[in-house]
């Protein structure tokens, strides 16, 4: 069973999805539960189905005390490497919330400080933590609403299946067609790092 909070007070949740992508934005969310918030399929998003994820998302959307979500584009990711992009992406999060937290939970072990507020880094968090749950399931269901509609304009790279990341399917695509503008250049997209020169 997942813990409610890692610090008493209004404790914000925040994770990433997303990192390990040749393609899209890294995304992250913040939310902070209500205290008496609980919900039995309330886990890891990795843990849950799409279908299961989607119900999550709107129960946490509706109950939540507060939330916040931020898409990094793949030029930012570029230009200062996806743990500062993800990092970004989480202050961005966290600026959004309407109910400033007065602790911040992290999934993972790097972290910039957030308006001197006081933080916490949890390897494996998203599977320990409500919030941090939370958060992760608001990052992968709205980075995955993203990769659903690019896939819409760049139908050939099966976004809509993988969502970006480095299937055999994708770089089979990246080899036929090129890369988009979607694609993060800075990445290692094919095994064999072939240059496509923009």
């Amino acid at each position: 069973m997942l813990k409610k909070q890692y610090h008493l007070g209004l404790e914000a949740g925040t994770d990433e999805a997303g990192r390990g992508c040749l393609a899209g934005p890294v995304t992250a969310a913040a939310v902070i539960l209500k205290p008496d918030f609980k919900h039995p399929l309330l886990d890891d998003s990795k843990k849950l189905s799409a279908t299961q994820r989607e119900e999550l998302k709107s129960i946490i959307e509706t109950s939540a005390l507060s939330f916040g979500v931020a898409h990094i584009a793949p030029e930012k990711i570029d230009e200062i490497n996806i743990l500062q992009a993800s990092i970004l992406a989480m202050h961005r999060a966290l600026e959004k919330l309407e109910v400033p937290p007065e602790h911040i939970l992290v999934d993972g072990n790097k972290f910039h400080p957030f308006r001197d507020i006081p933080y916490q880094c949890i390897v494996g968090g998203d599977g320990k933590y409500q919030n941090i749950a939370a958060a992760s399931i608001l990052a992968k269901t709205y980075r995955d609403a993203y990769m659903q509609s690019a896939a819409e304009k760049y139908p050939e790279y099966g976004w809509h299946r993988n969502k970006g990341y480095p299937t055999n399917q994708h770089r089979e695509a990246i080899r036929l067609h090129g890369i988009t503008p979607l694609h993060r250049k800075s990445f290692r997209l094919l095994p064999e790092q072939l240059e496509f020169g923009f």
